[in-house]
């Protein structure tokens, strides 16, 4: 499988590690315009509830980021060391292409 992506952001490491994580976002959620750029703060969404057995239900999906107040949705995070950063010379704006194969195992 090959998918082609984007790349939104690259971000040092946050524990001061040598690495660096890039951010993907799929060009088919670019031209459809759904990923936006992000907040610091995470967006601005507010949940309403009618009654208190609705918030008890939705409560789970707003502190695991359902809610808005989490992970960004529709955006692939890679981790690479920095001599493959380098070595590839990437930048924000960048088309990347991401293939996933799976290793064929012959035997018993």
């Amino acid at each position: 499988m090959k998918k082609e992506f984007v790349v939104r952001s690259i971000d040092a490491a946050p524990d001061g590690a040598p690495y660096v994580v890039v951010s993907l976002s799929s060009v088919k959620d670019l031209k459809e315009g759904t990923t936006s750029t992000p907040s610091p703060f995470g967006s601005p969404k507010v949940m309403g509830f009618t009654n208190m057995n609705d918030m008890m239900k939705d409560l789970n999906k707003m502190f695991s980021g359902m809610g808005g107040m989490g992970m960004q949705s529709g955006v692939t995070q890679l981790k690479l060391e920095m001599h493959e950063y380098k070595e590839m010379g990437l930048s924000v704006g960048d088309k990347v292409y991401l293939e996933l194969t799976k290793e064929e195992t012959l035997g018993i």
